[in-house]
């Protein structure tokens, strides 16, 4: 980057204002200045350069071939530093955007926020559910929790409770369920985003999916466990997606040893960057809430 060192930014911005109006005198009046200066700042940049960037003509400005490479990069540059400017200005420190899986949010963390409103009333909360990786240099997003192995570029991952596997089922179908055998026979739930879960469970029974009978599947694991409620097969949960229904005794576990998937949730935050005082009062929450719900 040692190049830019050599270029003045205002005559850079000029450059890049020019172009994409086409016009000097539009230019200037975007930037505030006279048309007199933009042609100067312009003037600069060129000479530095050692080439035309624009031909003057009656219509206004073509840009030359030299030109069009590099309002190319100048366009994506400034449309850069534009996001980040936005993005800081618009950040508060008052303000605590969450991001989070949908079912994560909607079957746990959501019922929890008062807890954490009533800990911290200084703070405002808001919850992003979504399942992609966030790019915390160009969201407002301030922390996240994902599941998975915690390995991902470009993120601070730390973990905070292991991921257990279990089926559920309602009561009124658990008595039909006393062995992996009664599998067979039972109306099966799939949940078409997390196709693995069952594959895990049975695999540290010995057992395959071939032991599975048919049922409906689903796109989302909250359908899958509104559809458990419901009567409408087994299914395979974690803590964080059944707790509150089991605890309410609208699914229970006829095999209740839950097994591990090596998968965990995790927070995860900026790397290289220390945590906001914000930041750190949702990971004493969090993990406390973890801990107090799940009972490890």
């Amino acid at each position: 980057m040692d190049n830019l060192l050599r270029y003045h930014l205002g005559a850079l911005r000029a450059v890049e204002a020019a172009g994409r109006l086409g016009s000097l005198a539009k230019a200037a009046e975007e930037l505030g200045v006279t048309t007199g200066a933009v042609s100067q700042q312009v003037q600069n940049a060129e000479r530095r350069l050692g080439r035309a960037i624009f031909l003057r003509g009656p219509k206004g400005l073509a840009p030359t071939p030299t030109g069009e490479r590099l309002l190319v990069g100048l366009f994506k540059g400034f449309a850069e530093i534009s996001r980040a400017l936005a993005l800081a200005e618009t950040r508060r420190d008052d303000v605590l955007t969450v991001t989070v899986a949908p079912v994560f949010a909607a079957k746990w963390l959501v019922p929890r926020l008062k807890g954490f409103h009533d800990a911290r009333p200084d703070l405002q909360i808001r919850i992003d559910a979504s399942v992609g990786l966030v790019d915390f240099a160009t969201s407002d997003v301030d922390v996240g929790v994902r599941v998975g192995a915690g390995r991902w570029p470009n993120l601070r991952a730390e973990h905070l409770i292991d991921q257990h596997l279990f089926p559920v089922c309602s009561p009124a179908l658990a008595p039909a369920f006393r062995t992996l055998e009664d599998l067979r026979r039972l109306p099966i739930i799939r949940d078409h985003g997390s196709p693995s879960v069952w594959r895990s469970w049975l695999a540290a029974y010995g057992a395959e999916e071939t032991i599975l009978g048919p049922g409906p599947t689903f796109s989302d694991a909250a359908l899958c466990l509104d559809a458990a409620i419901g009567g409408q097969g087994v299914m395979i949960a974690w803590p964080t997606l059944a707790g509150y229904a089991m605890r309410n005794a609208r699914l229970v576990s006829p095999l209740p040893a839950p097994i591990s998937n090596g998968l965990a949730y995790w927070l995860v935050t900026p790397p290289g960057e220390p945590k906001p005082a914000k930041v750190k009062a949702f990971d004493t929450w969090i993990r406390a809430e973890l801990v107090e719900s799940l009972g490890r």
